[in-house]
């Protein structure tokens, strides 16, 4: 090898370096090349399809959807003693999502690009096209539809499908060698679209800033949440601390955007990233639970030290332990005693009313799940039947007992979080429940923060 040629790939391996990351360029340690990854600029709202060949078993699997990235297309190369003065870089050229008949017409360009620069370096001039100009010189359009035909690869639903791509045995352009379509199967290729693209994603995300609307501070988005349904984004440390109380107050299922009004939850993997493993776990644990709670074909075993969920059959009255195999009454909660009248005395009613009364949160959950809810509520009717009557109210929406305590006619239900109007009992609207108040054609016009005459006053 010449100086002249050894200085000029040296310095153009040291300006490839010095302007891409390590994730566009990694220069080889061993010889003289190098692997180049080059991410096509997609257009917005660019849609992908992948539909597998019926008639192929090798490949299985189907896609549609809106992509910001798609994987990269990656040159490898290696510079012969001879370059840039007589030889070209020798290169392979792959790509999860083009066609081998693709790949070789950008193959083919490449070699042009070199008789054009013969001389000098061509690198960048390759970079440069391959990111800058691969969708037009391939006329990749969205909608772009990646249709797996058995072993021939893909092909496109553009103009220029027909020339560009693979459809069988009819096909008589010559392969090029170089050219490498890196797919294993239809099912990898999708969920390498989609890791991709999110991790991709992600990383666009942690690079930005961001303010937070809870403590006002800016910062990066590596250190925020973004919520994807709403796209609202919090700094993890106010969302952190939010997380915490709801969680330490067993309000597991109110773990939602902070944004005023909006519907959005957390997901469970960004409640575990906020809160960590121990925290996690008591709100998995109470998740499975609340859940558990509003079926009702599930109860728990009523063995104190059991306590395994229990699935009943429809209208059946025996339940049966799958961990400890304990049948037991359904209604009772006590040893399954067929077609005998539950022993549930008056006297153990009043006594599992006054424990359960002065049992704390905890308390009163393995009351439930020992007796039953039924159970409960029946035990404390016998003796707050009267009160209730006097000082509470039926929610209109689900039936449960209020009571108003003080504050305005406006209400809104510990149970289902319906909102609705104390005087009258009709169900507020949730974008404006106080609209309700302001209609003068309604009795309950200007009468917010009247007491009422209802069965209680204020309290």
């Amino acid at each position: 090898m010449s100086r002249e040629d050894k200085e000029e790939q040296e310095d153009e391996l040291l300006a490839l370096t010095s302007i891409y990351s390590e994730d566009e360029f990694k220069r080889s340690e061993t010889a003289p090349g190098g692997e180049i990854c080059v991410c096509l600029d997609l257009p917005p709202n660019f849609n992908v399809a992948i539909k597998s060949d019926s008639a192929s078993n090798e490949y299985i699997g189907s896609f549609e959807g809106i992509v910001s990235f798609l994987p990269p297309i990656i040159l490898n190369f290696e510079l012969p003693p001879g370059y840039p003065s007589t030889k070209p870089p020798a290169f392979t050229l792959s790509c999860k999502w083009l066609s081998p008949s693709q790949l070789t017409h950008l193959c083919h360009r490449l070699d042009e690009l070199w008789e054009k620069y013969t001389g000098g370096v061509v690198l960048f001039a390759w970079m440069q096209f391959l990111k800058e100009q691969t969708l037009e010189y391939l006329k990749i359009n969205s909608p772009y539809e990646i249709q797996v035909c058995g072993f021939a690869g893909i092909k496109n639903n553009s103009e220029i499908a027909d020339t560009f791509s693979a459809t069988g045995p009819a096909q008589a352009e010559i392969r090029d060698d170089r050219a490498i379509q890196d797919m294993e199967s239809v099912s990898a290729l999708i969920e390498c679209i989609l890791d991709f693209n999110e991790a991709q994603q992600k990383k666009c995300f942690d690079s930005k800033s961001y303010m937070c609307n809870i403590c006002f501070s800016e910062k990066l988005g590596s250190e925020c949440t973004n919520f994807k349904d709403c796209q609202h984004v919090y700094c993890n440390e106010c969302l952190k601390d939010y997380y915490t109380v709801q969680i330490q107050d067993g309000q597991v299922k109110a773990l939602n955007c902070p944004e005023q009004k909006c519907p959005s939850v957390a997901s469970p993997a960004q409640v575990k990233v906020l809160v960590g493993e121990e925290l996690f776990s008591r709100y998995d644990r109470l998740l499975l639970q609340s859940s558990l709670d509003l079926m009702a074909d599930v109860l728990y075993c009523p063995r104190p030290s059991c306590q395994t969920p229990v699935m009943l059959e429809p209208g059946g009255k025996m339940g049966i332990c799958s961990s400890c195999k304990y049948a037991f009454c359904t209604n009772c909660k006590q040893v399954y005693h067929a077609v005998s009248y539950c022993n549930i005395t008056s006297e153990k009613l009043l006594l599992v009313r006054d424990e359960y009364v002065e049992a704390d949160e905890a308390g009163k959950r393995l009351l439930e799940r020992r007796y039953g809810k039924d159970l409960i509520i029946k035990a404390i009717e016998m003796k707050s039947s009267e009160w209730l009557q006097m000082n509470t109210k039926l929610c209109p929406s689900c039936k449960a007992n209020v009571q108003k305590v003080d504050g305005c006619n406006r209400m809104c239900c510990a149970r289902c979080k319906e909102n609705f109007c104390w005087l009258c009992f009709s169900v507020l609207s949730k974008e404006d429940p106080y609209k309700h108040y302001s209609d003068t054609s309604l009795s309950c016009y200007d009468q917010l923060h009247h007491a009422g005459q209802g069965p209680m006053e204020n309290r």
